[in-house]
């Protein structure tokens, strides 16, 4: 999906369809093709706007989840952007809950799936095997239910990111970041309508952390998706998309 990228002053993102503003907000190790699917199934009926974050480009002492929140409002600014439907996956849907906490008349709904904010267990407070290429593998194959969904092409952007120590430095700050940022006191303040997808075999927000966003967010609801872990979008991008489309269809029709 890079040939897609606009690159407009420090924004670099992909922008398609027409209508109301679908933004994605894509995880740690999210590439932009982790959405494809999702591109695909809602451009007829939204803008779909997907941007990079600069998660290898912030001053390290800058490299946290607020930071990130803050370059999405930048942004949000940049394009005019008015009553926007948010989806995050991991990270990203961190992210989006700072955005939400800061900005809350700017968004309509959110969407998120394998969100970090209460707990994760993430790919661990570093990599003493880095340079292990099976070992990597193993950590990338820990995201899905299915191994198999973890390719050659993912392992191998993984396993360049924690072998570049640039990179590798800001990725440990941002998940001590995530870690420290937590949300769950903010989240009851969270009055809007949000969509909560996740892999009932998620084992970095285990099911729990569904159950306690579900029951700490005042308008959520909350759907399981089986056999599949912390990415469904990219596990089963059907069944995620045939959970979000009829969702926001409500959503929209209840707001009219």
């Amino acid at each position: 999906m890079q040939e897609e990228l606009i690159n407009e002053g420090e924004f670099r993102y992909i922008e398609q369809g027409q209508g109301p503003v679908l933004l994605i907000l894509h995880g740690l190790f999210g590439a932009l093709s982790n959405f494809r699917e999702v591109l695909d199934r809602f451009k007829d009926d939204f803008t779909v706007v997907i941007p990079m974050m600069p998660i290898y480009e912030l001053p390290v002492k800058e490299t946290d989840v607020k930071s990130l929140a803050d370059f999405i409002h930048r942004f949000v600014e940049f394009k005019g952007f008015k009553d926007i439907n948010l989806l995050g996956n991991s990270l990203g849907g961190h992210v989006a809950l700072v955005y939400v906490l800061n900005h809350p008349e700017m968004v309509h709904t959110m969407t998120l799936t394998g969100s970090s904010g209460l707990y994760e267990n993430a790919m661990g407070g570093s990599f003493p095997r880095r340079e292990d290429y099976d070992f990597i593998r193993k950590k990338v194959e820990f995201t899905f239910h299915n191994p198999e969904v973890a390719t050659k092409e993912l392992v191998d952007e993984v396993f360049e990111i924690v072998n570049n120590k640039e990179k590798l430095i800001r990725v440990l700050a941002l998940a001590k970041s995530a870690i420290r940022h937590n949300m769950g006191d903010d989240l009851h303040t969270m009055n809007l309508p949000v969509c909560l997808i996740w892999g009932k075999n998620d084992q970095i927000t285990p099911p729990e952390v569904a159950e306690e966003f579900h029951r700490l967010l005042p308008q959520s609801e909350l759907y399981w998706i089986d056999n599949c872990g912390h990415a469904p979008m990219m596990e089963h991008p059907t069944e995620f998309n045939n959970t979000l489309e009829p969702w926001l269809k409500r959503i929209f029709a209840e707001k009219a």
